[in-house]
């Protein structure tokens, strides 16, 4: 996915000794980096759990960077729909594939911009945008980005901080006051991201980017012992946490709607289906009718992403024909 180092573009050759060295350190076991930037979004401005203050929430001021077919981003655009922030928010796509230059957007052509075009900056890669606001930027080019466009900088890449802004900053301007993470429910969220991040979010890819046998062995039974645990935690209530839904489930469903039709074949997370079980099958029906959330969905972009070219993964690119999975989206949708 190439690398900015102190300002400058390497791309996936320039960096694959470094990267190797990574693996073996960690015996073959694949880590994710941490963001970088986090500032926090609030009703007046002033700093938020970390970060520096500055950022206060209007309506116009911030825009989105994110990839469709990434399950982090994803987090983002649904919170950005169903919390009604798509006026007050703006956003722009990055193509779904990346390349060379790791995530990029198609140029503008005289037939209008496509979906994919930056139209607030007018970039072609996303790496522009992390030197635009950090021109000594070290580190990994990822989704989702808030940026500021006032003060020209980019105010998060970690995406769990993000749906918290987008959860109560802009209730105000919205007037949409459903509130995902409510006070009395705080502790259980947490534990419950917790694990859902480890053993799923993050543990599928722990398992599709393992380097040894023994690394892939204990991330897959990693994922279906998450998944077992929660079929039956739902066997005894609608959602995770009782009948309301909270950011748990929000956190969950970009890992569960990209699952027999990406995770299943293109990391070998195939023990079972996500269709195998009853209870995860309806929860995951329910969650998609839910409204606004079916139009954050495009099944055919994370099957066709997750099977694109990988020199260790997929090196022919074949994209799998798959499960027909759990749950199904009317023709009719209209996506983001």
């Amino acid at each position: 996915m190439g690398k900015l180092v102190a300002g400058q573009w390497f791309n996936d050759d320039e960096l694959r000794a470094l990267e190797q060295q990574q693996y073996q350190r960690t015996n073959g076991k694949f880590q994710r980096d941490s963001a970088q930037f986090r500032h926090w979004v609030t009703l007046d401005g002033s700093a938020g759990v970390s970060g520096i203050g500055g950022f206060k929430a209007e309506a116009g001021r911030y825009h989105l960077f994110a990839a469709l077919n990434c399950p982090w981003a994803h987090r983002t655009l649904i919170y950005r729909s169903v919390k009604h922030l798509e006026k007050v928010v703006s956003l722009s796509l990055v193509k779904p594939l990346r390349t060379g230059e790791g995530w990029v957007f198609e140029a503008n052509t005289a037939k209008g911009e496509s979906r994919f075009t930056d139209s607030l900056l007018g970039l072609t890669a996303l790496h522009q945008l992390y030197s635009k606001a950090d021109s000594n930027y070290t580190g990994r080019v990822t989704v989702p980005v808030l940026w500021d466009k006032q003060q020209s900088k980019i105010v998060s890449t970690e995406s769990a901080d993000i749906i918290r802004m987008f959860n109560s900053a802009f209730n105000d301007i919205t007037g949409d006051t459903q509130n995902f993470y409510p006070d009395a429910l705080k502790k259980d969220v947490d534990e419950l991201n917790e694990f859902i991040y480890r053993n799923l979010n993050n543990g599928v890819y722990q398992a599709g980017f393992a380097r040894t046998q023994a690394a892939y062995n204990e991330a897959v039974a990693n994922v279906f012992s998450a998944l077992d645990s929660l079929e039956l935690r739902l066997s005894e209530s609608r959602y995770l946490l009782g009948q309301h839904v909270t950011e748990a489930d929000w956190r969950l469903l970009p890992t569960l709607v990209r699952f027999d039709v990406a995770y299943f074949t293109a990391f070998k997370c195939n023990l079972r289906a996500l269709r195998d079980y009853p209870q995860l099958s309806r929860y995951l029906r329910d969650m998609v009718s839910l409204p606004n959330v079916a139009k954050t969905i495009e099944l055919d972009v994370y099957r066709k992403g997750y099977h694109s070219v990988s020199p260790l993964r997929n090196p022919h690119g074949i994209v799998s024909i798959g499960l027909e999975p759990a749950f199904s989206l009317s023709s009719e949708v209209k996506h983001v």
